[in-house]
């Protein structure tokens, strides 16, 4: 559970420790706004993807499921700073397979949560391995950090690509190819 009166003093103190004045008027609510915020872009904090993972629906063939450009926003814990992009993932089912919306809801159980893009990667892999006992599973972000955007290196643009292959399609790869060449297009 979230502690909106620790946020809200955290922000007055930021506030002052740059040198602003948090008696401004601009300033007089923004540890409130900042309090709000926080509980909606870090709701993945408080929540478990197999929730979302559990209804599951039988099928007759074990084809790729892939679902692609499931857009997501974060927040990298060394900065703090956003980093957003696009999700692709893709299993093989073993008998089960999911809403297409449930696998978009447990990229945003993790991407709600202060974390770095490699770990993230896995942790959505992570979930469809365990709740779905899926035979493979590719799951790939693509995206731009604001770590990288406007402080240090100063490269807008960039984007970071992370991968995690598991079971079956980690030495399919002519299935890695295919996954690779959809989500391209």
């Amino acid at each position: 559970m979230m502690d909106k009166e620790k946020i809200k003093e955290g922000v007055r103190l930021m506030l002052e420790g740059i040198g602003e004045d948090i008696t401004r008027e601009g300033l007089l609510e923004t540890p409130d706004r900042i309090a709000r915020m926080c509980e909606e872009i870090y709701g993945g904090l408080g929540q478990e993807a197999d929730e979302h993972l559990a209804k599951q629906f039988t099928v007759d063939n074990n084809d790729m499921v892939i679902e692609k450009d499931i857009t997501f926003y974060s927040t990298c814990e060394h900065h703090l700073l956003p980093f957003y992009g696009k999700a692709h993932i893709g299993y093989i089912p073993n008998g089960k397979v999911v809403g297409l919306s449930k696998l978009a809801r447990t990229v945003d159980v993790y991407a709600r949560r202060p974390e770095i893009q490699e770990k993230m990667t896995g942790l959505i892999a992570d979930a469809l391995e365990r709740c779905l006992n899926p035979q493979g599973v590719i799951v790939m972000l693509e995206a731009e950090h604001m770590c990288m955007t406007m402080r240090g290196i100063k490269k807008p643009g960039t984007k970071t690509v992370t991968m995690v292959v598991r079971g079956c399609l980690e030495n399919d790869f002519e299935k890695q190819k295919m996954f690779l060449s959809m989500v391209k297009d």
